[in-house]
């Protein structure tokens, strides 16, 4: 299908679908509701139940998902296909079920490429409707247990919609024997050595049972043939060794370990979409922030950076990259929907790495919060606002840590008054 034509050539109840979607978006986004990607989408998928795999029909289409680090790798694979001078659908802000990804290619109809983050529950039904060209499996670990599955069921479930994919490649973290097996099924897989800092759900073999036996990155089951795959990338301190063995400094403005993992993943993608890999790095480093993660405002004469963890992975990778002491931190968590009701997991965390700093305490579970750092034996002081918490930490500059939603209040405050 060509894709400058795209929309003339959807059928008619899926052009008034997107009509009505795009102008429902619209009104959400004057009415200060968010940017109208998921209400624009539910309309159209309503007036037209399959509204996604039409728009996606034509397109080289790039799934991506994983427990942590979509948005950002998302970001960072459109840049990173941005020499090929084509335009890029994506879901660039994290709506990332269907409604999200309709959403997406309904405004870029001309897009012959699509980079979108993907849930992680919605792999299976996603690669059925879209026929992605690739298929990005990052990571996968326990997240919100009261809405999404167990992970060894998601691992099976992308493991048997990959196997029926033949068409598909998979660019796939050989670090986590999760995502490793769930690749395996795949015809065509990429293998990156991204790396794999939290373990605490990644020490039976998913295929057998059995133990995994471990040894730095390395690892294989004591039981069966089950074992790390030869990979073709390596992040090796900030430097990416290519297929071919050629070392590239990343020097990535986006900090962390885990952003540079994910750069390595944006790399290989590109390489399969055949980009020059110096001219796909170069986009790479232009990037700075990914939907208000590591931006930096000015708030009553105080330096803010926001930085976003949901689940006990992410606040690994997220504390590592914390201003050193004694820049103040503000940590806040919320239990809503899109968070996850319950905050148990906050008992998975480390957070004596805390104790050198002053510790700010925030949000609508900030007293779940407030316990468990008790335990930790971290001094903090509880504040109800953003405006307080500058107040109170009296310093130029502070750290704000926060899960999604409670992100995402800041970050609307924080936009009004910059």
């Amino acid at each position: 299908m060509d894709v400058n034509n795209h929309r003339s050539r959807l059928p008619m109840r899926a052009r008034l679908a997107t009509t009505v979607g795009g102008a429902a978006a619209t009104v959400s986004r004057l009415a200060g509701k968010g940017d109208g990607s998921v209400i624009g989408g539910r309309i159209g998928l309503r007036l037209q139940p399959d509204l996604l795999s039409l728009l996606a029909a034509g397109r080289r289409v790039v799934l991506v998902t994983g427990t942590n680090g979509k948005t950002t790798t998302t970001r960072l694979i459109a840049a990173a296909l941005s020499p090929l001078g084509q335009e890029i659908a994506s879901n660039s802000y994290g709506a990332n079920m269907e409604a999200g990804l309709a959403s997406a290619l309904s405004r870029a109809p001309r897009a012959p490429l699509a980079v979108l983050e993907t849930d992680e529950k919605y792999i299976p039904a996603m690669v059925k409707e879209t026929s992605p060209r690739v298929v990005v499996l990052l990571n996968l670990s326990r997240d919100q247990m009261d809405r999404a599955a167990e992970i060894w069921l998601l691992a099976r479930r992308w493991r048997e919609a990959l196997g029926n994919a033949p068409g598909c490649r998979v660019v796939a973290n050989a670090d986590d024997p999760l995502v490793a097996w769930a690749a395996g099924a795949a015809r065509q897989v990429t293998w990156v050595a991204a790396g794999q800092r939290w373990r605490d759900d990644s020490w039976c073999c998913p295929h057998c049972g059995a133990h995994l036996e471990r040894d730095g990155d390395d690892w294989s089951c004591r039981e069966c043939a089950n074992r790390r795959p030869p990979v073709s990338w390596v992040l090796t301190g900030g430097q990416v060794i290519d297929p071919l063995g050629r070392a590239s400094s990343l020097e990535l403005a986006l900090p962390g370990r885990a952003n540079r993992a994910n750069a390595v993943v944006a790399l290989a993608v590109a390489d399969a979409f055949g980009v020059n890999i110096a001219r796909a790095l170069r986009e790479l480093r232009g990037v700075t922030s990914v939907a208000g993660r590591y931006t930096r405002v000015t708030r009553r004469g105080c330096d803010i950076r926001l930085l976003l963890a949901k689940n006990p992975a992410g606040w690994l990778e997220a504390l590592d990259v914390l201003a050193p002491p004694p820049v103040p931190v503000l940590v806040s968590v919320n239990a809503q929907g899109p968070d996850g009701r319950d905050t148990s997991w906050l008992w998975d965390v480390d957070y004596r790495r805390l104790r050198s700093r002053p510790v700010l305490v925030g949000g609508e579970r900030r007293l779940d919060l407030a316990v468990r750092l008790e335990a930790d034996e971290v001094p903090f002081r509880l504040v109800n606002d953003i405006d307080e918490a500058v107040d109170v930490a009296g310093s130029a500059t502070l750290e704000v840590l926060a899960n999604y939603t409670a992100f995402q209040q800041y970050r609307a405050v924080l936009g009004r008054t910059q």
